[in-house]
Formats: structure tokens, C-alpha cells, sequence
């Protein structure tokens, strides 16, 4: 070897070189100082999320339910045929032997792309539009035959499409008002035409269907208890009807005492009036004429399941919305529930201790123990005063009698143990900490929104209302801007998130393992989120909606858009240093450890520097994926 090789030799092997791993790991930091960030956190995002098992994953999207096929399940197929005619998107394309239609959504020459296909197409059978025959197929239609994984995606975003226009909103006038998920059927709330009353649907395999409101009459007395019962008849001289619901408010049926409402089906034979009436042996004295159920306008929907009956059929939804009274529904009965109250419009509500509670402004209220009709202070119905207004309730982990309930106020969290009202024990738990309204969620622990940011109760017994004691401190700035917008809050048990949502479109998803929080990555949505509901199907999948203001339900983590709208995404990591950011270093490369499924493409690149314009930049990478067959 010569001097001079022997020389170069000795130089490249002096040089330093070393790899690092960046785990993608916790999130959105914007409050950290940039020397101090961790590697891997962000240092903006959009449209990510955090995993639970470490990484970002670029969201799912949402679209537009009503119960029909959902768009992302729509699947297309391609025809090779001789075509002598024309054809325009969106034509039915019928085979003239087989029957078969399919609805045209590309054309890409010599084959035609279909979705909806009914039937079997055949090879070399005339192919129509309307009556005239446009050409003869030379192949059956081959499901998701694309030659490309980029055809095949744009293919079934053009299939997506076709089913998104058959999804109509619930008829009515402004936005979603509430949901809930309810016997693996999705329900909600939609002021009318008119905007003169709220009006409850159901979604159905052909949209939304909406469910018939009975009638109700009060009565105050009442005897022979054993046939005064849910499905009897209630008779008056020649009216009859059929009792969907015995609601008794105080009293008892079987000491004569009872007092309430009956629920009852369109009267036969006339109205009902004032005076006695007879159901089987049993007798009663009805108010006066029976009313029309209706909800007033406007309202802002809450929801909680209980089964108060103890079968294993009984469990119902139970509800309130600030402007009418609280209610049960099973289904197919909707029943308003009279509390005695002057105004009787509950805001929140929530199932303790086998009472139903309901919150008014700054009392809290609940039912007879067992007895959700009931509020008689006789019968143990009683009232908590809270001396602010209630903005929501929490199950809390309790001793081995069972557990509490945590009540929250604007400004100040207390916790109801005991039972019943003979041994309540109302504990304030932190004076200044309170919640707002639609932001408790339960993820294992409780999580709320104050004034200092996002957190949970242990943190706030702990700390106190100081702000290092909120759980979103890595963006506390975004966090005290979006906060007075906080409009709904939801989970994710498969996702393992907590979720807000602000009326600037914006959504914070919160990732939870344990009791930790390992990454909140912000969301930004096409259209603003209103109200949130999720739950779990009979066969134990979760699903999960939120209503809007053009008054469309959208079912979240469903498809690849959002409701057919691109979905934006970006990722910026935390400036990286190495653990020396006081020694120049070379980069030669840099590898994307990526997964998933489909066809993806992006851009991949990195900045120096602090992306300085006095050092020269790298050019964005465009990269292409395919993580599956087509």
C-alpha cells in the first residue's frame, strides 16, 4: 500500500458513524422548548393519531350513515366488451340474456367499470343502456379487477361515490341534536321542517325511518293494582286504548294512592275526559283529555343505558336535552318521565345505585331506588343541591359495598357515596376544579375538561387547579384557545382514545395505556362535530357516530376520506440533535419504517438546520405504496 492510500485509509476510518432510531412516540408537543423535546414527539400534526403500541397512523375517516350499505364497503367490477355505442357515467348497464345491471362509474376504454351489480353478467351477451343495445361483453364481470393498486383505489373511491348519494339526513331542519346506539340500531334527534318540535329517527336498511310518538293522560288515583299494568286496556265508556306504559310518580297502585302517567296508543272511540275509567278489574281517575307526546325544539341530547327491571330484555335508554322533560325509550315506546318539577327540563342525566338522576340547573334529583318513575320524597326520591350548575356525572371505583358517583360542576367536583338517600354522603373533592359540559368520558379513569386544560380526578386531588397538573401541558396553548369551543366528547375502546371536539372543526384524540397518557395528536375534520356517541354491537364491535350541522349522521373510522373528501395529513417530528446539538453532523440517509394496508402515496423528507435557508435543504420524496394485493 502506498503512502498516500495508507493515508486515505486512516481518514475514512477516523469518521464517526453512527445510527439512531426514532420511536414515534407522544405525541403533539408545541409547549416544550426545542432543545428539551424528546425524539419523536411532534412538533406539528394533522389528521395523525398516536397507537397504542408506538407509532403514528394517519386517521381513518368518517362518512354518512343511515343504515343503508355504507360507501366503503361498495365494491365495483369490470366488463371487457366490443362497444359499438356510448355510454355515460352513471348509466345502467343491463346484460340483455343474463338480466344483470350494474350502475357505470368509469370508462376506461374497451371495458366498462361497475358498481351495485345485480345478478350475473355473461361473456359475449349484448349489453344495454336504457333499450339500445351500445356493446357485446367479451368477459364476465370480474370483481375488483383493476390491473393497478391506483386503479383499484380510484375504483372503489368511485364505487364509495355511487352508495354515498343514496344516504339522505333525516328529514328536518338543522343540525343533529343528539344520538345514541341502542339494540345494534342508531337513533337520532333532528328538530322538524319547521323547526316548531324535535322529532326522534331511526336508521333502517332503506334510511332513516322516524318513530311514532304515542299519547299520554294523567291520572290520580288508582285501584286493583294486579291489572293496571303495561298492555292493558284502558276503557272509558266507548274510548279504549291500549297502556304502553304505567308511570307512577308518587303513591302505589296497590294502597290506591297512585298518582302519574299513563302512555297510552291513538284512542278508539272519541277522547278520554276527565273522570273514571276502568283498566281490566283495576279502576282510575283520569285528569282530563289525552295529549299528543311531542318534544319542543332546540334541545341538546344525553343519553345512558339502564336495566332497572333486572331481566335480561329490560334495559332502556333514559334521557334528557335541557328543554323537555327526561324520558325512557325501549325501542319502540317513548316515554316522557314527570319529575314534579315546576320545570321539568333536565340537562344531564345518569343511572346510579339503581336510581335514575337528573340534573337542573344547580340540583341534582334522582328517582325512587329500583323505581325510575317515581319521584316521591316518600318513597325515596330526594334532591342533592349543588350550589352551581351541573355539568355532568361519572361512575367512580368504590369500596366493596359498590361504587360512587362523581358530580361536576362548572367549578367544583364533589363525590355522592352511599346507596340510596338513607345514607348519602355528598364529599367535595376539590373546590375550583370542575368540568365542561359533554367532555366526562370514562377511559379506565375519568377524564374531563377545566379551565387549566384536560384531566382526571386523581391528578386533580393530587395537584389541584394548577396547570401542571393537566394531562394536555404539551399543548397548552392550543388547548387554552380551543377550550371555550369544546362542544362534544367521545371514546374509543378498540382505539384506547379519549376525544374532544370544538366547533372550530378541530378534534383532540387523547391515547390512554394504563393510566398514562402517551400521545394527543390533533384532528381537523371537514365538517364540525355537534354531538358524539359510540358503543359496542351485540357481536361485541365497536361503532362510533357524530352529528352535524348540515343535520347528516357520519360513522367514524369508515373508509379512507372524509364522507368523499380528500383527507389532509400532515407529520412534522421534533428537531432531532442526536443528544449533541452543539456538534455538526452529516446525514447520508434515512429509512420510513411504514405499514398498513392499500394503496398509499406521500411526501417524506427532513429539514436542517431548523430548516435554516443559510444551509441547503433536501428536496421532498414523493413515495408510493402498495401494502396489499389487488
Amino acid at each position: 500500500m502506498s503512502a498516500a492510500s495508507a493515508a486515505v485509509s486512516k481518514a475514512l476510518g477516523s469518521v464517526d458513524i453512527r445510527t439512531d432510531f426514532i420511536p414515534m412516540v407522544g405525541g403533539l408537543d408545541i409547549t416544550t422548548p426545542p432543545y428539551q423535546r424528546k425524539s419523536g414527539l411532534c412538533r406539528s400534526a394533522q389528521n395523525f393519531e398516536q397507537t397504542i403500541y408506538g407509532g403514528y397512523r394517519r386517521i381513518a375517516g368518517y362518512e354518512r350513515s343511515d343504515g343503508r350499505p355504507a360507501p366503503s364497503d361498495a365494491s365495483y367490477s369490470i366488463i371487457t366488451a366490443t362497444i359499438t355505442g356510448s355510454a355515460s357515467l352513471g348509466d345502467t348497464l343491463t346484460g340483455a340474456t343474463s338480466g344483470a345491471t350494474g350502475v357505470v362509474i368509469a370508462l376506461p376504454g374497451g371495458s366498462f367499470v361497475i358498481t351495485k351489480v345485480t345478478g350475473t353478467f355473461q361473456s359475449g351477451e349484448n349489453l344495454n343502456v336504457g333499450g339500445p343495445t351500445i356493446a357485446v361483453s367479451t368477459s364476465v364481470a370480474i370483481a375488483n379487477g383493476a390491473s393497478t393498486a391506483l386503479l383499484h383505489a380510484t375504483y372503489l373511491n368511485l364505487a364509495a361515490d355511487k352508495y354515498r348519494d343514496d344516504i339522505l339526513v333525516p328529514t328536518g331542519s338543522g343540525k343533529i341534536l343528539g344520538g345514541f346506539y341502542y339494540n345494534d340500531v342508531n337513533y337520532c334527534f333532528r328538530n322538524n321542517a319547521g323547526g316548531t318540535a324535535a322529532n326522534l329517527w331511526k336508521s333502517t336498511a332503506g334510511g332513516w325511518s322516524q318513530v311514532a310518538f304515542e299519547y299520554e293522560v294523567t291520572y290520580s288515583s288508582g285501584s286493583g293494582a294486579a291489572t293496571i299494568i303495561d298492555g292493558g286496556t284502558l276503557t272509558q265508556g266507548g274510548v279504549t286504548a291500549t297502556i304502553r306504559r304505567v308511570l307512577v310518580r308518587t303513591g302505589t297502585l296497590a294502597g290506591g294512592t297512585a298518582a302519574g302517567t299513563l302512555v297510552i296508543s291513538v284512542p278508539a272511540g272519541g277522547n278520554f275526559a276527565a273522570g273514571a275509567a276502568t283498566v281490566g278489574a283495576g279502576t282510575m281517575t283520569l285528569a282530563g283529555v289525552e295529549t299528543a307526546i311531542t318534544l319542543s325544539p332546540g334541545g341538546r341530547f344525553e343519553t345512558v343505558k339502564e336495566n332497572f327491571g333486572g331481566a335480561a330484555n329490560t334495559t332502556r335508554v333514559y334521557g334528557c336535552d335541557s328543554v323537555n322533560r327526561g324520558f325512557e325509550f325501549d325501542g319502540t315506546y317513548f316515554v316522557p318521565i314527570p319529575t314534579g318539577m315546576t320545570a321539568d327540563t333536565p340537562t344531564h342525566v345518569k343511572a346510579h345505585k339503581k336510581h335514575l338522576f337528573f340534573s337542573f340547573a344547580g340540583s341534582v334529583q334522582h328517582s325512587s331506588i329500583g323505581a325510575q318513575f317515581g319521584w316521591s320524597p316518600l318513597t325515596g326520591a330526594t334532591e342533592i343541591g349543588m350550589g352551581d350548575a351541573v355539568t355532568g356525572f361519572a361512575g367512580q371505583p368504590g369500596d366493596a359495598l359498590g361504587g360512587a358517583m362523581a358530580i361536576f360542576t362548572r367549578n367544583r367536583l364533589s363525590i355522592l357515596y352511599g346507596s340510596s338517600s338513607a345514607d348519602w354522603n355528598l364529599v367535595p373533592y376539590r373546590d375550583e376544579i370542575g368540568a365542561y359540559a359533554h367532555t366526562i368520558q370514562d377511559v379506565g379513569f375519568t377524564v374531563f375538561l377545566d379551565d387549566r386544560g384536560m384531566t382526571d380526578i386523581q391528578t386533580s386531588q393530587a395537584y389541584g387547579n394548577f396547570a401542571h397538573n393537566a394531562l394536555s401541558n404539551q399543548l397548552r396553548d392550543r388547548m387554552n384557545e380551543y377550550r371555550p369551543s369544546a362542544v362534544a366528547s367521545a371514546i374509543s375502546r378498540d382505539l384506547s382514545q379519549y376525544r374532544i371536539f370544538f366547533t372550530n372543526n378541530y378534534a383532540f384524540y387523547v391515547t390512554v395505556v394504563g393510566r398514562k397518557v402517551i400521545g394527543i395528536m390533533p384532528i381537523l375534520f371537514a365538517d364540525v362535530v355537534r354531538c358524539a356517541w359510540t358503543a359496542e354491537k351485540a357481536d361485541g364491535t365497536e361503532v362510533a357516530f357524530f352529528g352535524s350541522d348540515s343535520g347528516k349522521v357520519f360513522q367514524l373510522e369508515k373508509g379512507t376520506s372524509f364522507d368523499g373528501a380528500e383527507i389532509e395529513f400532515s407529520l412534522d417530528l421534533a428537531y432531532n440533535f442526536q443528544k449533541a446539538p452543539r456538534v455538526e453532523k452529516g446525514y447520508k440517509d434515512a429509512t420510513l419504517e411504514v405499514s398498513g394496508t392499500g394503496y398509499a402515496a406521500f411526501n417524506f423528507g427532513f429539514s436542517l438546520g431548523y430548516g435554516s435557508t443559510d444551509i441547503p435543504q433536501p428536496a421532498f420524496v414523493s413515495v408510493v405504496t402498495n401494502f396489499s394485493s389487488v
